[in-house]
């Protein structure tokens, strides 16, 4: 599994030798292993919440409108706020526990807050299968949450800092593939235990969630922690040691210098989380937010929460619609290795404004359609072939999705956040996800019921405004040494690079307002 030997490409920053060495890559595919939980636990919860047996003993007025018709509009059968607490108390908890995480994370190391978060999920896991009142479902839910927060911490981190420069997009994103997979095997689990006579079937879908958690577990003891962490930590020897065996070069003294300095330089920052705030750190965590909170208004969790649920509205069977949240799964899996394929070779902001295109096309078709062919009865089905419409029109949103901002919403904040405030940033960046995931989670079975099938609309309208966000504002971070960030993205950059942010933002809407009568944009240079 090793390979040739690598510099990073040149432009301006320091040439780095390495190797795709074994250790790295199965460093990597067991860390990432933190997102086949986490993906799980997203795509469990849909198939769990439209099963007949779940809803009748914790959620009985749900029941009622599903089985009985105790709801006359489509839209509104599954509008229930227990229900969404279910899936939403996960997000919730893993807010909270990230600021802890992120002591962990800098404290302790990347490696055993992966461990903590693999402890959490399978305690949650036991309590879940095992629920025999609301109660005990929802606090196994937030202990899974705990472990989430732990894991998205730690993960994303780990991935940026162990891969070589050249390959450091593609391995990241095994994190997300693994959640596109975790997905998968959700609703596979889902569409089996379904037919378990006994009502016994939600267990075992619930149940299960402890594969991933166990080899996350297991997967944290076996893998080294990164040389960044251990060099922050003051374990200068044992991180050059580690660096040196996963590079697989001997020579690894350029990158092992730049490491202690930027170790030297963070340790002089007392408050991480108030430096965030200081000019220099801006433009990064502008950026980390806007892409967490873009990445929830897509609406993609809406779809993977809710996937059978979604279905059923629309008129699809149980079995139907179990089995086209499978298909959704599988092509999200299938987008994701697009993803780790391309993402260093076209560069972030391609992806991002391709898929941006992609996902407001097929909204947009899902909304005209509804709203044209989908009465607002429970009676009222679509006709087949638009129903199969509606399925391709998924699955195509989530394509693009699976290939631009899953993957991207979490790699670009890790590789751009300068080592003194990356732990902070991180917090803050898995902090702002998981509020908006738990705001999503928590309203869309509402906001289903109340803009019908405007809701796709809505989640469409945001699209377009994030796209434009990223074809003026993201830079490209496409090869560039995770520690050269500064120098070579922001300090380049035609907006990020001047004094004060506030001020570019004010010159940037002058000239564009100007523009509208007769001037022009300012010239962007990427």
């Amino acid at each position: 599994m090793a390979g040739g030997g690598f510099a990073a490409p040149a432009g301006g920053g320091t040439q780095f030798e390495a190797k795709i060495t074994p250790i790295v890559i199965i460093s990597c595919i067991m860390a990432a292993t933190g997102g086949l939980m986490f993906g799980y636990d997203v795509g469990v919860s849909g198939g769990v919440t439209s099963m007949q047996p779940f809803l009748k003993k914790f959620f009985p007025v749900v029941y009622r409108r599903t089985v009985a018709g105790g709801h006359d509009s489509n839209y509104c059968k599954y509008d229930n706020q227990g229900l969404q607490m279910f899936t939403s108390s996960l997000y919730l908890a893993g807010l909270t526990a990230t600021f802890f995480a992120s002591y962990t994370t800098r404290r302790l190391g990347r490696r055993l807050t992966m461990l903590i978060a693999g402890v959490f999920f399978i305690i949650g896991v036991i309590l879940n299968a095992a629920a025999v009142n609301i109660e005990m479902l929802i606090i196994g839910r937030i202990l899974l949450g705990c472990g989430v927060g732990f894991a998205n911490q730690a993960v994303p981190l780990f991935l940026s800092e162990i891969a070589p420069t050249r390959i450091r997009g593609g391995l990241n994103i095994l994190f997300q593939l693994n959640v596109t997979i975790g997905i998968l095997f959700a609703n596979l689990v889902n569409y089996g235990t379904a037919k378990i006579k006994g009502g016994w079937g939600w267990r075992v879908s619930l149940g299960l969630a402890g594969i991933p958690a166990l080899l996350l577990t297991v997967g944290s003891l076996l893998v080294v922690d990164t040389p960044n962490s251990l060099i922050e930590r003051g374990r200068l020897d044992e991180g050059k040691a580690v660096l040196r065996k996963i590079r697989g070069v001997d020579n690894v003294e350029p990158e092992y210098l730049e490491l202690v300095e930027a170790s030297r330089v963070a340790k002089l920052v007392q408050h991480p989380f108030r430096n965030l705030l200081k000019r220099r750190n801006r433009p990064q965590l502008i950026i980390a937010v806007a892409l967490q909170i873009f990445q929830q208004l897509t609406g993609i969790n809406a779809i993977m929460f809710y996937a059978p649920v979604l279905f059923n509205t629309l008129g699809f069977k149980d079995d139907a619609s179990l089995y086209s949240a499978v298909i959704t799964g599988a092509v999200n899996v299938i987008s994701t290795v697009v993803s780790i394929y391309s993402v260093d070779k076209v560069g972030r902001r391609f992806l991002l404004l391709e898929a941006g295109v992609q996902m407001f096309i097929s909204q947009t078709v899902i909304a005209v359609i509804l709203g044209l062919k989908l009465k607002d009865s429970t009676s009222s089905s679509l006709p087949s072939g638009l129903a199969i419409l509606v399925v391709i029109m998924v699955c195509t949103f989530v394509s693009a999705f699976a290939w631009s901002w899953g993957p991207l919403g979490w790699l670009i904040p890790s590789e751009t956040f300068p080592l003194e405030t990356r732990s902070a940033g991180q917090s803050v960046t898995v902090c702002v996800n998981l509020l908006f995931t738990f705001v999503i989670a928590q309203a869309f079975l509402s906001m289903l019921c109340h803009f019908k099938f405007g809701i796709f609309l809505f989640f469409s309208s945001w699209v377009l405004v994030m796209s434009v966000f990223v074809l003026f504002l993201l830079p490209e971070t496409k090869n560039v040494p995770i520690e050269e960030m500064t120098e070579r993205v922001w300090k380049q950059h035609w907006l990020w690079k001047r004094p004060s942010s506030r001020k570019s933002v004010g010159f940037f809407v002058k000239n564009c307002v100007a523009g509208l009568v007769g001037y022009s944009c300012p010239k962007f240079s990427w």
